[in-house]
């Protein structure tokens, strides 16, 4: 990844295009007064309530609530991340997006590697034309050509230097980037893929970053070969099949989560096109999150045995980080000895749907695994489950979802939420409002107009604020953001959070002029953080030592005044 985008481009950009131009490329619009309306394109209406405001830039749905500027229209629209979303408005204009130097050492994305894969996948499927052995294994496997078309699919000949003979122009030393050359300990330079059906991965643009190769025969060593990681290609958080299934349908209700990429190409076959799979790795948090921006719910089909359970298991811990009310995960898991592949062949498209919609809710799963073994009726067995539950509700984002697990906890257990808020140490609780808000909400200003702010900041102050971050409401959540995205823009967390009530405020106080230099805000925000975290601890020793005077007999109280004795 390349440096940060200059948030001065960014304002310049938005400041350059016109709303109106760029939403009416995507949806019919007609003037209404000042303003333009339309059918919303993020609900189903009859009536519109979809308004763009070209003097405000700005548009608004009165229906869903979905509102933002351009850049954060294009993102919901086309379904893009910030950086792809950002280069779609710059081309809108014919400029390009220029980058800030990176203290962050990260591999750089040459974008020869993209042209290096995209000739690599172009002989694949050349490849498989030749191939009489390969095209009766897809016939075999139920795959159509125009299936194999759509989704790129080619083949890898026998021998060590097919593709480099191919791509004699390419350097050694790029292909090795891209992952289709390996050398080994003497120094021989070799291609990686021989011999296996070619499933080449796209990101979301459509670019190919990597391939799966998957032998003919069970003989021929590993089933799956996966590219390697790339400067382009990072396994733990890209999905086979997602560009494929965005292409499909304008509209992803659900995504379902299959484990290999034949499963993935055979569902689609079948007319269920709403299909990805992870590559070799475990579904993770950042799979969940990119899932999420296309489909609210998410179904993982996992094989039934022990090894699946486990593997159920991994990926809910994954997805509990990006839950909310809005948001489902689903398991499901398939009868012995059967994957996606020979279901669908054997039910049909509508038995494996109903198969599908059959799915235990991922939240459910957790209480009934946790819950097994133990007996409710006892207060033993009660006080168990709240202690295996708690921290796995802790990983759900404070809202309206975690508010229903703590309530379906306290059903189950008889303990409430806020007993479970009083067993926490009182540094965990939430600290007065009337003694942070003024100067967390300064901050908030400051940190919405430069983000690059946090990170200059002393590390102590930064440390010690992020583990106390759920007692500072939204600067909390703004600071945890920011520490874990490191190059994130004004724009990226206006985005970021632009269905929340107060989005309005937050874009208010982004665009509120300052009467200060960029020198007096880091110094003003450096020393408000300290004064911060300073009045937090000062706020945490008040509470404790009131709640040590309640109870005079504590042998903590009797140790604090028996310093305070000696220290008089």
């Amino acid at each position: 990844m390349a440096g940060r985008i200059p948030q001065s481009f960014i304002n310049d950009l938005l400041a350059r295009v016109d709303i109106v131009d760029v939403v009416e490329q995507r949806m019919s619009l007609k003037k209404a007064g000042k303003n333009y309306s339309g059918l919303c394109p993020f609900h189903d209406e009859k009536t519109p309530s979809f308004t763009v405001s070209q003097d405000k830039q700005f548009y608004h749905c009165f229906g869903c609530q979905a509102h933002g500027t351009a850049l954060g229209f294009i993102m919901e629209f086309d379904r893009l991340e910030f950086v792809e979303a950002v280069e779609t408005l710059a081309a809108h204009v014919g400029v390009e997006v220029p980058r800030e130097q990176s203290s962050r050492t990260q591999p750089k994305a040459d974008p020869d590697l993209y042209a290096v894969l995209e000739a690599a996948e172009r002989y694949y499927r050349q490849s498989l034309r030749n191939a009489p052995e390969a095209i009766d294994y897809l016939k075999n496997r139920g795959l159509t050509g125009e299936v194999a078309r759509d989704f790129g699919i080619g083949y890898a000949p026998p021998g060590w230097q097919n593709l480099s003979d191919e791509l004699r122009d390419v350097k050694s030393s790029l292909l090795l980037d891209a992952g289709l050359h390996i050398k080994n300990d003497k120094g021989r330079v070799y291609d990686r893929f021989r011999e296996r059906i070619m499933f080449p991965i796209r990101d979301t643009r459509g670019r190919v970053i990597g391939f799966g190769g998957r032998t003919l025969s069970a003989d021929d060593g590993p089933k799956y070969l996966n590219s390697p990681e790339t400067p382009v290609f990072q396994k733990g958080s890209e999905l086979y099949g997602l560009y494929e299934a965005r292409r499909a349908l304008r509209r992803i209700e659900k995504l379902i989560v299959v484990e290999g990429y034949m499963d993935v190409v055979a569902l689609a076959q079948h007319g269920v096109a709403n299909v990805v799979a992870t590559l070799g790795t475990a579904t993770g948090e950042a799979h969940f999150h990119k899932m999420y921006r296309y489909a609210d719910e998410v179904v993982c089909c996992f094989d039934g045995d022990q090894a699946g359970r486990q593997a159920a298991w991994r990926a809910l811990e994954g997805a509990l980080p990006t839950l909310n009310e809005h948001r489902q995960i689903k398991l499901v898991f398939l009868p012995d000895g059967e994957d996606p592949d020979s279901l669908i062949r054997q039910q049909g498209r509508d038995g494996f749907l109903k198969f599908i919609d059959n799915a235990v809710p991922g939240l459910e799963f957790l209480f009934q695994r946790l819950s097994q073994g133990l007996d409710l009726d006892s207060v033993d067995g009660r006080a168990r489950l709240a202690g295996l539950v708690t921290p796995y509700i802790e990983k759900v984002p404070a809202g309206v979802l975690r508010t229903l697990l703590l309530q379906k906890l306290q059903d189950a257990t008889g303990l409430g939420a806020s007993t479970a808020v009083r067993s926490k140490p009182s540094s965990q609780r939430k600290a007065s409002p009337s003694a942070l808000s003024k100067l967390s909400e300064r901050l908030l200003t400051l940190l919405l107009k430069s983000p690059g702010l946090w990170h200059a900041a002393a590390t102590e102050t930064r440390e010690g604020l992020l583990q106390e971050s759920e007692q500072l409401g939204f600067l909390g959540a703004l600071i945890s953001y920011v520490e874990h995205h490191p190059e994130a823009d004004t724009e990226e967390l206006l985005v970021r959070w632009s269905d929340e009530e107060r989005y309005p405020e937050l874009l208010k106080r982004a665009q509120k002029t300052l009467e200060i230099g960029p020198d007096e805000m880091a110094a003003e925000f450096r020393d408000g953080l300290d004064r911060l975290y300073k009045n937090l601890l000062n706020h945490q020793r008040r509470r404790a030592l009131a709640e040590l005077k309640q109870n005079p007999d504590d042998a903590e109280f009797r140790k604090f005044m028996q310093t305070k004795e000696s220290e008089a």
